[in-house]
């Protein structure tokens, strides 16, 4: 028969052996990634995750020790068992919820769940669409098979209560609960050092799966829930007074503004600024990509301008947002698009262009309230909108609203009514998982990447019929087209979430009010998302200085950076570009991730003069 003061270690005991199981079908889930792993770093995965899985046990276990107090002092009238029963069954469920969901979102953002997908809590449809491409029948098998492996693990590790021995006061068996309620301290904190448990406790390895997979998914999202981003700033790298001076040199250009090309027949054209969703380099042809995928943006190469070495400054779009409209860096743990009080702070291309007369309009297909996007554009001053609801029912064609060639068309018949100059900006979203586009697959196969190519090739495809028929209006003549993605994507190939060619992109220029002579134009400066506001605005002959994190990739690169540069966040680091190669760099692990040997040691300091700077900047607004 079992003892009363066991239950307490037994109960603890349940919920480690729990995680260990998880962590077990977190490696089975994701085994091609496992299978490179040598037998010994799988074990450590288990060894030091387990800091966080009893850091996460010691605060699940704490209410039903607190019940099973109050329930040795009321007596068996109290319902302790019920309680601390129907508390498990609530917690279990939740903590399943959360584990088969980081399953798949691993797969698809290369990091562990936190608290970013409560970004899109207000939108559900958008958040069930952008999961129309995960196994749904197999992760709701495995939902119910850990529920039903939770419950048989309870019964046998946990079991009945049994009833207080005879003779054994209430207080003192009262008092036995508070010593082991006071003994999950050791856990909680992750043992008896100086500053509690935390993320970078489990990394070990130079290997970034091997680190996530130590990760304990329920510990990781309620502790970025009480994460706050008001400081002090995590990424301190070097004295304040060397990042300033590394990161000015950045931005110190290596001549003046007149030595800047220009590429406009006219100061004052319409701005058409089209943002492609997802659209990688890996599959555009004159970017090195595979070839035949994005037949529209090759052929601009060969009439516009391209930019060859354009890098995302983040992994989401409403991070690419805020990089190209607001010339503005990411941040690698968070978003400044979730606070408004920050990002009414920031410069916006559209302020700037309305100041100097342009009208403006904003156009996208599916739900502007997605992760914040409309607090951040109404502050920016767009004069109108469209979205989703503005479609005709039988327009929204797409599980996130309206397809593309639907999008375009609209656009298409309403810019002859917008006043001139204009400053007409426009999202695209049929790229976006699930990848659902209405027309006959050029790629054969039902896995993600062929998806993922046909729906890149939809959108190119329906960009190109749009623009030549935009060719045929009055306003084309006058008219700057400004292509550009809103970030990578992994697919095809998987690429690692940290590797420089998920967040090479395209930019080009083309439209009516380039110069003759700018026609095939390819501009080989390395340069970011962020870059892509300074460059327009001085094409535009109008001010930039606002814009402190963005420069000129038409002018010489600065003397500091020889070529340009490209500095990208991921959760949870950083990349740095630069014609010699990249460095990677893992914030948490504190350890570079990927860096070729002749790459010189100047450049992670850059980064991380970088990341540190700019991080302090997001702090003070």
């Amino acid at each position: 028969m079992r003892n009363r003061f066991a239950f307490q270690p037994r109960y603890f005991l349940f919920w480690l052996i729990y995680f260990v199981l998880t962590k077990a079908l977190f490696l089975l889930y994701h085994s091609t990634q496992t299978k490179g792993l040598l037998p010994e770093v799988v074990a450590s995965i288990f060894g030091y995750g387990l800091r966080l899985d009893a850091s996460a046990t010691a605060y699940l276990s704490a209410i039903p020790f607190g019940l099973f107090i109050v329930g040795s002092l009321a007596g068996p009238r109290f319902p302790l068992e019920r309680l601390i029963r129907f508390f498990t069954a609530v917690a279990a469920i939740v903590v399943t919820v959360l584990t088969v969901a980081d399953l798949e979102l691993y797969r698809a953002w290369g990091f562990r769940l936190d608290a970013t997908p409560l970004q899109y809590l207000n939108t559900p449809g958008e958040m069930a669409a952008s999961a129309g491409s995960a196994p749904v029948a197999l992760l709701l098998l495995l939902l119910v098979g850990l529920l039903v492996v939770g419950w048989v693990l309870y019964t046998k590790v946990v079991g009945r209560i049994p009833v207080l021995p005879a003779g054994f006061g209430r207080g003192r068996a009262a008092l036995a609960g508070v010593l082991y309620m006071a003994l999950l301290v050791l856990p909680l904190r992750g043992g008896v050092q100086q500053i509690p448990v935390n993320q970078s406790d489990v990394y070990f390895s130079n290997r970034p799966f091997a680190n996530h997979a130590a990760v304990n998914v329920a510990w990781n999202v309620v502790n970025s829930l009480f994460l706050q981003n008001a400081g002090p700033n995590p990424y301190q790298f070097l004295p304040d007074t060397t990042a300033t001076r590394v990161v000015q040199a950045l931005y110190t250009p290596a001549a003046t503004r007149s030595d800047s090309v220009s590429l406009l027949r006219t100061p004052r054209p319409n701005v058409l600024f089209i943002i492609l969703e997802s659209f990688t380099g890996k599959l555009v042809g004159h970017l090195g990509g595979e070839q035949g995928v994005t037949p529209t943006l090759d052929s601009l190469a060969r009439t516009g301008v391209s930019f060859r070495h354009l890098y995302a400054a983040g992994d989401r779009s409403q991070k690419g947002l805020v990089a190209l409209l607001s010339g503005y860096p990411n941040q690698p743990a968070t978003s400044i698009i979730k606070y408004p009080r920050k990002t009414e702070r920031l410069p916006h291309l559209c302020q700037s262009l309305k100041a100097a007369g342009y009208s403006s309009a904003y156009y996208h297909g599916g739900e502007l309230a997605f992760a914040n996007m409309k607090s951040y554009l109404v502050t920016a001053g767009y004069e109108r909108f469209t979205e989703r609801s503005d479609f005709a029912r039988q327009e929204q064609n797409s599980k996130w609203g309206a397809h593309d060639h639907v999008l375009l068309a609209r656009m298409l018949r309403e810019l002859p009514q917008q006043r001139q100059p204009f400053f007409v900006t426009a999202f695209t979203l049929s790229s976006h998982e699930p990848f659902d586009v209405p027309m006959p697959p050029r790629y054969l196969g039902t896995d993600e990447a062929a998806q993922f190519r046909n729906s890149i090739y939809y959108t190119d495809h329906v960009l190109g019929q749009f623009l030549a028929r935009a060719q045929q209006q009055p306003w084309w003549a006058t008219t700057l087209v400004v292509l550009v993605a809103d970030h990578g994507h992994a697919q095809p190939n998987d690429t690692p979430p940290h590797a420089p060619e998920k967040f090479q992109i395209p930019l080009l220029l083309t439209g009516g009010a380039l110069r003759p002579d700018a026609a095939g134009r390819s501009i080989e400066t390395i340069g970011s998302q962020t870059d892509v506001a300074a460059t327009l605005l001085h094409q535009l002959q109008l001010p930039a200085t606002n814009f402190t994190w963005s420069r000129d990739l038409l002018s010489p690169a600065p003397a500091a950076a020889p070529g340009g540069f490209a500095f990208y966040c991921f959760t949870d680091g950083f990349g740095i570009v630069s014609p010699t190669g990249c460095v990677t760099y893992d914030n948490v692990a504190r350890q570079v991730i990927e860096r070729p040997a002749h790459l010189p040691a100047t450049q992670l300091q850059l980064g991380q003069a970088y990341e540190q700077k700019s991080f302090g900047d997001f702090l003070s607004k």
